[in-house]
C-alpha cells in the first residue's frame, strides 16, 4: 500500500491557525507554534473577560448613578436603601440611563427614595399605586361596557333599575350605567 502523506491537511490547519493569529506582535503571527499558543491564551483572555465584562460594566453604572445622587444631596447606598423601602424595583442600568438622559425624571425617583427612608413615602407610594389601581378597574370598566351588546347593556340597566332603558341608544346607555355606579 502506498504511504500517504497529509501534507495538504496539515497545511490548510497551520494556515487556518496563522490567519487568525493575524496581527499579533512578533513571531506569534509568523510562526506556527508561537502562534497556535497566542491563540490558546487569547481564547482565554476572552473567556474570562466576557465574565469580567458584567462586573465591569455594573461598576460604571453604580457610578453613574452615585454621581446623580450627590447632585441630589444623598448618598448611593441611601439612595438604594430607600428605593428598596419604597418597593421599587429598577436595575442600575436604567437608572444610570435616567440620570443621563432625564435628570429631572432621576430627581424624582430621588425624592421618593428619600420620602421612603424617611418613612412617610411607604404609604403614599402604596396610596398612588392603589389610586391608579381603581383608575385600570374604572377603565376597564368602560371598555367592558363598550365591548358589550346593546342586548347586554339593556338586561345590565334593568338590573340596575335605570329608568327608560329600552328607548336608549348604546352610548346612552353606557353613560347611565356609568352614573349608576
Amino acid at each position: 500500500m502506498t504511504r500517504v502523506k497529509g501534507g495538504t491537511v496539515t497545511r490548510a490547519r497551520r494556515k487556518k491557525v496563522l490567519k487568525k493569529a493575524k496581527g499579533y506582535f512578533g513571531s506569534k503571527h509568523r510562526l506556527y507554534k508561537t502562534a497556535q499558543e497566542q491563540l490558546f491564551h487569547s481564547g482565554n483572555y476572552s473567556f474570562r473577560d466576557r465574565k469580567k465584562n458584567k462586573g465591569n460594566f455594573r461598576k460604571l453604572w453604580i457610578t453613574r448613578i452615585n454621581a446623580a445622587c450627590r447632585i441630589n444631596d444623598i448618598s448611593y447606598s441611601k439612595f438604594i436603601d430607600g428605593l428598596n423601602k419604597a418597593g421599587i424595583e429598577i436595575n442600575r442600568k436604567m437608572l444610570s440611563e435616567i440620570a443621563i438622559s432625564a435628570p429631572e425624571e432621576f430627581t424624582n425617583i430621588v425624592n421618593i427614595a428619600k420620602d421612603a427612608l424617611n418613612g412617610k413615602g411607604v404609604k403614599e407610594v402604596k396610596a398612588q399605586t392603589t389610586e391608579t389601581k381603581k383608575e385600570k378597574e374604572t377603565k376597564s370598566e368602560t371598555t367592558d361596557l363598550n365591548s358589550k351588546t346593546v342586548a347586554e347593556l339593556k338586561e345590565l340597566a334593568k338590573s340596575k333599575g335605570i329608568e327608560n332603558y329600552t328607548s336608549m341608544k348604546k352610548a346612552e346607555l353606557i353613560d347611565a350605567l356609568k352614573r349608576a355606579e
